[in-house]
């Protein structure tokens, strides 16, 4: 009797051979998506400045430069993984890249706000189709057993972006003209298109069944209206204001349709019946509210570092260095500990140590000593490595390879819908409290300019210069009413790590996966044969 047949691996000879090629390559092209997240920040006040330094924009449409990516990224991204899984991921990788770079030099040459709304938006809709591009090609690329290792390498790449966005954009500043932050990104295109023509193999589902426009439409009519009343709340600092509740009733109810569209139909976009997974659920639970309290704390860390402590972009973008080595440090090396004390504890500890840490911004004043705060950046990205590395592997191994685009489009959309809720609600915690803070302060000036220096501490400070002598009374009520608002909204975004805590400690298992042991007791027989 002949022993049955050894199964070999998965991925091809050449393909395994190179795979830690490929996965520089979408680390590259993954770099300048999520750098593109953070490196407006530092140019805010560059691009308000008058012309021809800056574009003269207001706070308004500042805010829209910044959302009009955002908001097109998590309204797409569900739609890209799924284009993605039918099409060829390496396909929809190299097309979102070419639509990225492009939209990042007419950025870079916009003539007027409006102009630079508009190309921010397009350069959303090109980075929609990188970011879960990338991790589904890495699935793809990687063998199970690696793949823990290479999630941990990719989420570490997360990291050094968050942190080489302000550094980058503050040297940058510092030697040329606001539009660089933008055109930077088109020799880095460059590169990883070359790179990738020449490395990255092509993939998708070999079963895709019939494309699925209905869903496809209802996911991004649903996500956007959501995603949009979410910002637009934030900005009016006002989620009672009809026109928002209205759109954020309406988005959900779209996506509630969708739920109940797909449940219905034979040939869904995605299988709801993933999320009856109590275990997948809980991931991407745990990724959104971590990127709720985390966005969030990065907003008003740079006004705590800029307007309070009076450091300058670069020193800023700097300073949140060890929130990224943090990451690049741990994240790799986080599938240790799930091995050995298993996805529970180590996802929990990590949330955790994220809510302490949110806590502690509570504690921060004007005169504490800064290395107090590079220890809570520290501890910070050492808890998210913690969180993004299991919640990730998790998430990818929960669903069939064939549906990587998918669960990987998934896991970032949630993520971005978590980061924009978190600036928005946080965001409007601390514009109100602000206000509530400074009100009494301002009685000196009209009634105009009393609500306008209201809105902010930079908006406080802004009309304290104009002012010159007199308004130098103004810049310590308004650096105590800020800190008094940071306190209160990082108490707020620690509440809601505790509560990812709490989901991650009841569902998530605690130990390594069935499957996971499926293939190790695989490999076993193999070796023994």
């Amino acid at each position: 009797m002949t022993s049955p047949a050894v199964p070999g691996p998965r991925i091809p000879e050449a393909v395994h051979r190179r795979r830690w090629a490929i996965l520089g390559v979408l680390m590259l092209s993954l770099l300048i998506v999520v750098l593109d997240n953070s490196i407006l920040n530092v140019a805010i006040k560059t691009i308000s400045t008058p012309a021809p330094v800056g574009l003269g924009t207001t706070q308004s449409e500042l805010e829209w430069a910044i959302n009009a990516y955002t908001l097109v990224f998590a309204g797409l991204l569900f739609t890209a993984g799924l284009l993605g899984d039918r099409l060829g991921r390496k396909k929809v990788l190299l097309a979102g890249l070419a639509v990225f770079g492009i939209g990042s030099a007419l950025a870079a040459q916009s003539g007027s706000p409006e102009q630079l709304i508009a190309f921010r938006a397009l350069m959303g809709l090109g980075a929609a189709f990188v970011m879960p591009a990338t991790l589904a090609v890495l699935m793809n690329v990687f063998e199970r057993e690696e793949q823990p290792k290479a999630i941990g390498i990719w989420a570490g790449g997360v990291g050094l972006a968050i942190a080489i966005g302000p550094i980058t954009g503050g040297v940058l500043l510092d030697h040329f003209w606001w539009g660089s932050v933008f055109l930077i990104n088109v020799p880095i295109v460059i590169l990883a298109v070359a790179l990738m023509l020449w490395l990255v193999p092509d993939s998708r589902d070999p079963n895709p069944g019939r494309i699925d426009p209905v869903g496809v439409v209802l996911s991004v009519i649903g996500l956007v209206l959501l995603v949009y009343g979410i910002i637009k709340g934030g900005q009016l600092a006002d989620f009672t204001d009809a026109a928002v509740l209205a759109t954020i009733a309406a988005g959900l109810a779209v996506l509630v349709a969708f739920v109940v569209y797909e449940k219905r139909s034979d040939h869904p976009s995605v299988d709801v019946t993933y999320f009856k997974n109590k275990v997948f659920s809980a991931a991407i639970a745990a990724i959104a509210l971590v990127f709720f309290a985390l966005m969030g704390v990065t907003f008003f860390s740079v006004f705590y570092t800029q307007s309070v402590r009076g450091y300058s972009p670069l020193q800023t973008g700097l300073l949140m260095l060890p929130l990224a080595a943090a990451q690049l440090i741990f994240a790799p090396r986080a599938r240790l500990l799930v091995d050995r004390f298993g996805n529970k504890a180590t996802t929990t500890a990590g949330m955790l140590v994220i809510a302490a840490m949110l806590a502690a911004f509570a504690t921060l004043e004007a005169d504490t000593p800064i290395w107090i705060l590079e220890v809570i950046f520290f501890l910070m990205g050492a808890g998210m490595a913690h969180i993004m590395t299991p919640t990730s592997v998790v998430i990818m191994q929960a669903l069939p390879r064939e549906k990587a685009g998918s669960a990987s489009a998934l896991s970032n959309t949630f993520r971005q819908v978590g980061g924009a809720l978190g600036i928005a609600v946080l965001g409007s915690v601390l514009s109100t409290a602000y206000r509530n803070g400074i009100e009494d302060k301002l009685g000196m000036l009209p009634a105009g300019a009393r609500h306008t220096a209201g809105e902010s501490i930079e908006a406080t400070l802004g009309v304290a210069a104009k002012l010159g002598a007199q308004g130098k009374s103004l810049v310590t009520p308004a650096n105590d009413a800020f800190l008094h608002a940071m306190h209160v909204t990082a108490l707020c975004g620690a509440g809601v790590a505790l509560l990812g805590a709490v989901v991650v400690a009841l569902f998530l298992p605690g130990r390594a996966p069935a499957v996971q042991k499926e293939v190790e007791t695989e490999e076993l027989v193999a070796a023994e044969n």
